[in-house]
């Protein structure tokens, strides 16, 4: 009867070993930043970005300067040259913010260039943890840079340089 127990206690931990889900995780940010094509995305992508903030900066300061001149001069102009002024103040500043949409908005410019940027490589860094999940026999990788909150990671555990051997990179920064 002891043997039974003792056989069935030793089955029972080999099957639920044998059925045990792995776990990974991976730090997407560490793998972005090991690539030298998402860095230059990146750079190029600060580089519009700002070009379009100094534009977009100096149409706020332009109404800003007609907005101060108006108040200085408000005294001497007639009522149809004040709503004439208006007018025009309220117009470019219209223009200085439908400009900020069209750059920065949900759709705007910016997105989409970081769609045409940056998703391919996010995609081929996907495409690269899914092949490492099958091939892995992994229930569930995560990822340690997103919102996911994980208090201990072992180190052990981290599949990031798996990542980005699978994607053709080396290890730890020294680039494709």
């Amino acid at each position: 009867m002891k043997k039974l127990l003792v056989s069935l206690v030793i089955t029972v931990f080999t099957f639920s070993g044998a059925y045990a889900q792995k776990f990974a995780y991976v730090d997407s940010d560490y793998i972005l930043g090991q690539i030298p094509k998402y860095k230059q995305a990146q750079s190029e992508l600060d580089k519009i970005s700002s070009g379009w903030q100094k534009e977009i900066e100096a149409k706020f300061q332009e109404v800003d300067k007609l907005y101060k001149n108006y108040q200085q001069e408000q005294v001497l102009l007639t009522e149809e040259l004040k709503k004439k002024r208006e007018a025009e103040i309220v117009t470019k500043e219209k223009e200085a913010k439908d400009l900020q949409k069209a750059k920065f908005g949900v759709d705007g410019e910016l997105f989409k260039k970081r769609q045409e940027l940056v998703k391919p490589i996010q995609d081929e860094v996907y495409n690269a943890v899914k092949k490492l999940a099958e091939t892995g026999n992994y229930a569930v990788i995560f990822d340690k840079s997103s919102d996911l909150t994980m208090l201990y990671t072992n180190p052990k555990y981290d599949e990031s340089d798996k990542v980005l051997e699978a994607m053709g990179y080396s290890k730890k920064g020294s680039g494709k």
